[in-house]
């Protein structure tokens, strides 16, 4: 996994957790739903970057 890869994911992980923490804030599910998606999707992605580097070896 390339580090632009991983600053990436890592990037919307962490957008993710800000955005449910700030639907859990203002009572917005709408907000913290994106969030928890927002982080399902990140961490996807970091999954299959792995897998990635696990078939290059």
């Amino acid at each position: 996994m390339g580090l632009g890869d991983k600053i990436e994911n890592a990037g919307q992980k962490l957008t993710g957790k800000a955005k449910e923490g700030a639907g859990e804030a203002t009572n917005d599910d709408s907000l913290k739903a994106e969030g928890q998606t927002d982080q399902a999707k990140g961490n996807l992605k970091q999954a299959g970057e792995k897998i990635k580097d696990a078939f290059k070896k």
